[in-house]
């Protein structure tokens, strides 16, 4: 009977260093997965905001290409890149002369 005293301590000993690693591992592994959270959420954050953007010009070319479609846009256009006028208009050039 004399030795049982000292193994239960042992084992008490053992059970108790055993919960303990447990413990640190979940610990351990708790912070790592609390960094890794918060680097999705910014990386979430990046990407919800490409998305946005993408969105934002999306629109802009819906209404750049109803706007291509207008008779505005063709005499734009046509004076920009051919210099084409209206028959009726009157084309001042600047004086080059100083």
């Amino acid at each position: 009977m004399y030795r049982r005293p000292k193994q239960n301590k042992f084992a008490v000993f053992s059970i108790s260093f055993v919960v303990l690693m447990l413990i640190t591992v979940i610990a351990v592994d708790g912070i790592s997965l609390a960094k890794k959270r918060e680097a999705y959420a910014a990386q979430e954050e990046e990407l919800q905001e490409q998305i946005d953007q993408e969105k934002q010009r999306t629109l802009d070319l819906q209404e750049f290409e109803k706007y291509t479609k207008t008779k505005k846009y063709a005499e734009e256009i046509a004076k920009e890149k051919l210099g084409l006028v209206h028959e009726d208009e009157i084309i001042f050039k600047p004086n080059d002369k100083k």
